[in-house]
């Protein structure tokens, strides 16, 4: 499984898991393929953050399928 804390392992289109703001402390995880990766560094150690095509924006936390 890829590492969703790497940018380069993160592109449009890809189905990923991520965790919003609001749901930090319970780790509830939210499902949707990436419309825009929103962290510019390489790496981050609580997942690159991403756009959703559904419009949530949040944090990588698995990377579901790869196309």
């Amino acid at each position: 499984m890829r590492d969703g804390r790497i940018r380069k392992n993160i592109r449009i289109g890809l189905g990923v898991a991520i965790v919003l703001k609001k749901d930090q402390p319970a780790g509830t995880l939210t499902r949707g393929r990436v419309a825009e990766i929103l962290t510019n560094s390489p790496t981050h150690p609580h997942g690159i953050k991403v756009l959703l095509t559904c419009g949530l924006v949040g944090r990588v936390q698995q990377i579901c399928e790869d196309e």
